[in-house]
């Protein structure tokens, strides 16, 4: 019975080709929209927190000043201390590395080849905040962090900036009036999520930077890695605490410096894309309301056309239900036939806006599957009241239809 009422449904399809393509563009519209809104909508979930985790590892960042909300850093507050970090590295468990920087804007110089970089002052454990390794040569030692001798480590891009594709170890480089001797090369990390690209510096000594570049001992900002990310909110609590303590702040007085915890602005940054996500995949999901509404009303036409057809099969006994089941399923197999389409199309065009937006592609199997309910129940719904009505036709009336 099923099998035969599916026949007829196709038949009614293939009688009008082009109305029947017109009935199901809203749902293949729609459930393509659908799919391709959320599938983009993860991957590029997927590569923002990746690229907001090859900042650091279990980071957090702590800076000077009053936390920027909307306008730019104030920098009036006190400078960090090599006592603020020999406390930090003593005084807080959660803490496994500290690695205090300061940096400014200068021109590396090779030959006649001049490259305006960001000079960062620092120690060993500023690779093991960030999670970089030194892919050529090697990093500063003890010796040398404290020395105060001018050595430095460049980012991939400034690598290539200077000495193209020649190993640049053992070379010097000039920072702006001070010979640098290269001893190590970083691995590229890239461009980060926010626009800035992570390659495109040099890494000097702390004290070397002190003496030699920046002429005071002014800390600016802090990387700490907690030990591992379930104790980062603790951690930071115990900085924050610390911090105040030593720089003598009043109990009602605000924060004069500012943690950032990673963890946190990559769970601002998921909610945020799942926010987006829903109300766009929402927006998407209003075709498949149209598509319905148009189901409907081609139903109604089928059901306005064929009521001669009704009136005979009601005639020679097929019952009021029957008459409903083959018209909900004609509209079934429409909607179908779009929600299959549209699963194709939202696909393909997932991985085609993918590769154009550079994010990765990745695949929702439970999105697919609930856009393609989806629209076979908007089959149902819709195509229920053009089948009620059929179903209810009077016999006699039905025949005399011309």
């Amino acid at each position: 019975m099923l099998g035969s009422a599916f026949v007829i449904a196709l038949r009614q399809l293939r009688r009008n080709v082009l109305r029947s393509i017109l009935t199901v563009l809203g749902i293949v519209i729609g459930v393509a929209a659908v799919i391709a809104m959320v599938t983009l909508g993860s991957g590029a979930t997927l590569k923002v927190t990746s690229d907001i985790s090859s900042l650091g590892r279990n980071m957090l960042i702590i800076q000077r000043g009053t936390e920027p909300s909307g306008g730019g850093i104030s920098i009036t507050a006190p400078a960090f201390t090599d006592a603020d970090i020999r406390a930090l590295q003593t005084e807080i468990a959660t803490i496994s590395a500290v690695a205090p920087t300061s940096n400014q804007r200068s021109l590396a110089v090779n030959g006649n080849i001049n490259w305006a970089t960001s000079v960062i002052g620092t120690t060993n454990d500023y690779f093991v905040v960030r999670d970089w390794v030194v892919s050529e040569g090697r990093a500063f030692t003890s010796a040398e962090d404290k020395s105060g001798r001018m050595l430095c480590v460049l980012g991939a891009t400034t690598r290539k900036e200077l000495f193209g594709n020649q190993s640049p170890i053992g070379n010097s480089i000039r920072l702006g009036r001070q010979s640098c001797e290269v001893i190590g090369v970083l691995s590229s990390k890239g461009q980060s999520t926010f626009g800035s690209d992570q390659d495109d510096l040099v890494i000097v000594p702390l004290k070397a930077f002190h003496r030699r570049i920046a002429g005071k001992p002014d800390i600016d900002t802090i990387y700490l890695s907690a030990t591992s990310a379930a104790v980062t909110t603790e951690a930071k609590s115990a900085i924050i605490s610390l911090l105040r303590e030593r720089r003598r702040l009043p109990r009602a007085a605000e924060d004069d410096f500012f943690v950032r915890d990673l963890k946190e602005i990559t769970e601002v940054v998921e909610r945020t894309t799942g926010i987006m996500t829903a109300f766009l995949s929402a927006v998407a999901a209003v075709s498949l309301l149209v598509g319905g509404i148009g189901i409907m009303n081609i139903m109604l036409v089928s059901v306005t056309e064929r009521t001669r057809e009704i009136g005979i099969r009601l005639a020679i006994g097929a019952q009021g239900s029957d008459i409903l089941r083959q018209f909900l399923i004609e509209a079934v197999v429409v909607s179908s036939i779009g929600g299959v389409i549209g699963m194709a199309l939202g696909l393909l065009g997932a991985v085609g806006a993918a590769k154009a937006l550079n994010v990765p592609f990745v695949f929702e199997p439970g999105v697919v599957v609930l856009a393609f309910v989806f629209s076979s129940l908007v089959g149902i719904c819709f195509g229920y009241f053009p089948a009620r009505r059929a179903a209810k036709m009077d016999p006699i009336q039905a025949l005399r239809y011309e």
